[in-house]
């Protein structure tokens, strides 16, 4: 990791906690990182393919129980 300039260092941390929020609000968005809508609307366009996949039967369903019978099986070992 780069180290921070001290100088800026010493300067975010005297400013009032409200401009240090401002400061990281703005430093994620710089980020580009998806939004949570933008998440959102992958994950129903992922719910819908695998909901047409069952109705056109390319995939079969698994029981729920059979799910999480297995996942505590591996999780105990």
């Amino acid at each position: 990791m780069l180290a921070l300039s001290p100088k800026v260092e010493q300067e975010v941390l005297l400013l009032p906690s409200d401009e240090r929020l401002a400061l990281i609000d703005k430093l994620i968005i710089s980020l580009n990182l998806p939004t949570q809508a933008d998440i959102d609307k992958l994950w129903a366009k992922e719910a819908e393919k695998r909901i047409k996949e069952l109705d056109e039967s390319k995939v079969q369903g698994i029981p729920g129980e059979e799910v999480f019978s297995e996942l505590r099986s591996n999780l105990s070992k």
